[in-house]
């Protein structure tokens, strides 16, 4: 399968979801967990990636990003990060072949109030998925870090996570992160939600618009649908479920938007 090409929107928030080879487990163990969170900072300190928030799964990765630096930036941040996670494993484990899905699905997302719901969707993936009840319970993902920022081996940008919520101060941003979290919890509708994984684009209808507009032809024949309070870019669903076995079911990377990456992710 050809690979989409490159395409950079400055300023632009993004939801990366990445799967492991035919959504194989992984990174089940912690210490794989833990390698590809030290890679995520490694890519933060060598090329200045902007984090607003992560959770590292079993067999999935979602990082939320967003592009400040030059074009290069996320995708030279993937590929060091998927890159390194799967040469190290299969260096330990006497393996071979393909650590992840050749491509990451990228997602754009408006800022304030869509960017927060976004947030929010990551810290309980593994709530969702049964294994923890409260997102503070997983040591592997955001949450905990929002909540109480560190002083050493800082992942989070905090304030400028806060600045691009809408908040005027962190404190407030993080009794408002609180607040929506235990919303979720508390009223039962913690669901999968696709927009966040398998969309283009999700915000306000100008966003995706303009968004449409900047991806230029990369969006031609994408449709922008309206569900509940967002607006999405999508395109029409075609069925992937005879690539890949469907057990280990976890992200779709159908309807996605993707950066090219070069051959140092799937290692064959």
């Amino acid at each position: 399968m050809a690979r989409a090409q490159r395409h950079y929107i400055p300023g632009q928030v993004w939801h990366i979801t990445h799967r492991c080879h035919k959504r194989d487990f992984l990174l089940r163990f912690a210490k794989d967990r833990r390698m590809w969170l030290q890679w995520v900072f490694e890519a933060r300190k060598r090329y200045g990636l902007v984090i607003l928030n992560y959770v590292v799964t079993s067999n999935h990765i979602h990082l939320l990003v967003v592009d400040d630096g030059d074009r290069e930036t996320i995708p030279k941040s993937i590929q060091l990060i998927a890159g390194r996670t799967g040469q190290e494993y299969n260096k330990r484990k006497n393996r071979k072949g393909g650590y992840w899905e050749d491509r990451y699905h990228a997602t754009a997302i408006e800022t304030g109030e869509h960017l927060l719901r976004c947030l929010v969707y990551i810290d309980l993936n593994m709530v969702r998925a049964g294994v923890v009840n409260h997102p503070s319970e997983w040591s592997f993902g955001g949450y905990n870090e929002i909540q109480g920022p560190r002083r050493k081996c800082v992942l989070v940008a905090y304030e400028r996570l806060r600045e691009l919520a809408g908040f005027d101060s962190y404190d407030a941003f993080r009794v408002a992160h609180k607040e929506w979290v235990s919303g979720k919890l508390n009223n039962g509708n913690n669901i999968h939600q696709s927009r966040w994984t398998q969309s283009i684009a999700v915000g306000s209808e100008r966003f995706v618009e303009e968004t449409k507009k900047n991806l230029g032809i990369l969006a031609k024949g994408r449709k922008v649908l309206e569900r509940g309070r967002n607006f999405q870019l999508r395109e029409p669903v075609v069925s992937y479920i005879a690539v890949f076995d469907t057990k280990n079911g976890d992200i779709a990377p159908k309807n996605g938007y993707f950066w090219q990456t070069n051959s140092e992710f799937s290692m064959r």
